[in-house]
């Protein structure tokens, strides 16, 4: 099977974020046989500065008269590729306003960011679902990431089957560093709640792999990372807090899990799928300081707490987002969507 995958986020370097879990899906469907051409801003069409930077959305928002240039180079690029590929699988909402017109079937993934905003896949499907219907009735099938995601664009009237982001299990992960360190992985960018994080647990030993406009707020931030260096953190890590409620998945927690950490997360969106309270972490009411830092001292307070519901949250994550079943559920997605051209 040959895919052509359209995404508007791509890793261009091993320290970058941005649209990484999208490349990690990809190198796991190259190891099962599929050819995969991939057309990213930059290696694949022109995103004239609108792909990264401040995010698509913002960058839109201050030079919207770019959006035309870069839909039409997009266009141009998947009619190319989609010539020799049996579908396209495009990520995010915008890329399927571009895909309908590949002349091959399509599989869209919505992921939900927050930091789109109202542009948002969740956002638009609930303040324009009429719009998203129209986005997607071409659809062979369209993916959420998260219930979450999954109920707002359900809600639009469109059907969609949910499945998570991957994320790698390690068949072993050492013991953590002493004294315990608490960790936080991602963004430093208002939406995460970056603030009530610093207020809350800034003195408790906090290591913080990330970075984003609120990077002064975090002085001792180790920046962007390469991926190697985040899951060196995750396994010093006794405990990795994830502040934001609006996460359309949650990769960071899910990877936290995935490594036997024990997450506090705030308590909404998606992290609600993930952490059960009490079992694979802990939940905390959104922009709390006093209750994420109530939570994170009862941890480390506890290393047989910690132990325990790190060991169930490694357990839920093999279960639910471990690679090789999320890959054969995409594949089967792409069976049905050739099939039935």
């Amino acid at each position: 099977m040959r895919v052509a995958v359209l995404t508007t986020s791509w890793p261009r370097s091993e320290r970058e974020f941005a649209g990484r879990f999208v490349a990690d899906a990809v190198e796991r469907l190259r190891e099962r046989g599929v050819e995969v051409d991939v057309l990213a801003p930059g290696s694949g069409y022109r995103d004239y500065g609108l792909a990264y930077g401040g995010g698509m959305a913002a960058n839109v928002r201050r030079r919207p008269w770019l959006a035309p240039l870069m839909l039409l180079s997009m266009w141009r690029a998947v009619r190319r590729a989609a010539r020799g590929a049996d579908l396209v699988h495009a990520h995010w909402l915008l890329t399927a306003a571009v895909a309908r017109f590949a002349g091959k079937p399509f599989v869209v993934t919505l992921h939900g960011s927050g930091s789109a905003g109202r542009f948002s896949d969740v956002e638009l499907a609930l303040r324009r679902p009429r719009l998203v219907r129209r986005l997607l009735r071409r659809a062979a099938a369209v993916i959420c990431v998260s219930e979450t995601v999954a109920a707002a664009v359900r809600s639009a009237g469109v059907e969609v089957v949910v499945i998570p982001n991957g994320v790698r299990v390690p068949d072993e992960v050492a013991s953590p560093a002493e004294p315990p360190e608490v960790l936080y992985v991602g963004r430093l960018a208002p939406e995460k709640n970056v603030d009530t994080l610093v207020e809350a647990v800034g003195d408790l030993n906090l290591v913080v792999a990330g970075d984003g406009p609120l990077r002064e707020r975090v002085p001792n931030a180790l920046g962007a990372v390469p991926h190697a260096e985040v899951e060196r953190l995750l396994e010093r890590a006794s405990i990795v807090v994830a502040p934001c409620e609006r996460e359309g998945f949650g990769l960071a927690a899910a990877e936290a899990m995935a490594f036997g950490r024990p997450v506090v997360a705030a308590n909404g969106g998606a992290l609600l799928e993930l952490v059960a309270d009490g079992e694979t972490g802990l939940l905390v009411p959104p922009r709390n300081a006093h209750a994420l830092r109530g939570a994170v001292e009862r941890l480390l307070a506890d290393a047989d707490l910690r132990e325990r519901l790190g060991r169930a949250a490694r357990a839920r994550a093999r279960e639910r987002f471990g690679w090789e079943p999320v890959i054969e559920r995409t594949l089967e997605v792409y069976r049905r969507a050739a099939a039935g051209a």
